[in-house]
């Protein structure tokens, strides 16, 4: 394609996109995101590096690949994808639900990652509350459609004055949010409900840990982020950002990014 990026969909339907060349970078959008959650900041990530974004299952322009399945088979999904892009080792950045997808990832094939990256996620499993929230996800996009949901789920995403300051921000992130099926979100609704605590993963693995925090997330704070600490974790705090700050503050997490690549990649 003329602008760079090339597009394409894995065997089973999952939607991604490759823009810029170098090391393997693959970005994992958030829950009601795509691969557009990351299109302020992929411009200047590929510069040096080959940036890969799905859509994950049922999100975005990827098939819906099984109404019930868990973390763990969002993680073979990017197996898969990396397999048929000839990619033997990546470095995963997960976005809060992409995160819970890199955590699986990294416990069943560290062997793939050069290192790997939280983004507004937590090694956490849900509390009970948020157990009970998901549940009550599921009867809103059953009952009242995924529109509805993505309208109440939206502005809790960005730091509260910029629900006001980035109406146009705010939304963009709704209209990707419409795009996702309601099959889609209902299962990775589920999945994130059923999956375990991962904090192991972060205390155990010997490859390098990027862990971001936004200083303003009410869906992630700064606390549930940082669960672990060790000399192999790097954690980072984005001033003013909420749980989104590819969005909300780009130009404050790229230098981040790239920084941890220039650790991993040298």
């Amino acid at each position: 394609m003329s602008s760079g990026i090339e597009q394409g969909k894995t065997k089973a339907g999952l939607f991604y996109k490759v823009q810029g060349e170098g090391n393997p970078i693959v970005m994992l959008h958030g829950f009601c995101g795509s691969s557009d959650y990351w299109e302020a900041v992929v411009p200047d990530m590929a510069q040096g590096y080959k940036v890969i974004t799905p859509d994950l299952r049922g999100h975005g322009q990827s098939a819906v690949i099984g109404t019930e399945f868990g973390i763990e088979a969002m993680a073979q999904d990017i197996v898969e994808l990396l397999d048929e892009l000839g990619i033997a080792k990546a470095v995963l950045f997960g976005h809060s639900l992409g995160g819970y997808i890199t955590l699986a990832f990294a416990e069943q094939y560290a062997a793939r990652l050069s290192g790997f990256s939280l983004v507004h996620s937590t090694a956490n499993p849900d509390a009970e509350q948020a157990r009970e929230n998901r549940l009550k996800a599921v009867k809103t996009i059953e009952e009242e459609g995924i529109r509805t949901f993505v309208d109440g789920l939206v502005p809790k995403l960005f730091a509260p004055e910029h629900v006001t300051t980035m109406p146009e921000l705010v939304e963009q992130a709704k209209q990707i949010g419409y795009g996702t099926a309601p099959a889609g979100a209902t299962g990775a609704s589920l999945a994130m409900r059923s999956r375990p605590d991962r904090n192991h993963v972060l205390q155990e693995t010997q490859l390098p840990v990027l862990i971001v925090a936004g200083e303003l997330d009410q869906i992630v704070p700064p606390d549930k982020a940082f669960t672990v600490e060790g000399t192999h974790i790097e954690p980072v705090i984005i001033p003013a950002a909420g749980h989104m700050s590819m969005m909300e503050t780009p130009d404050e997490l790229v230098p981040v990014l790239r920084s941890f690549l220039q650790r991993v990649y040298g």
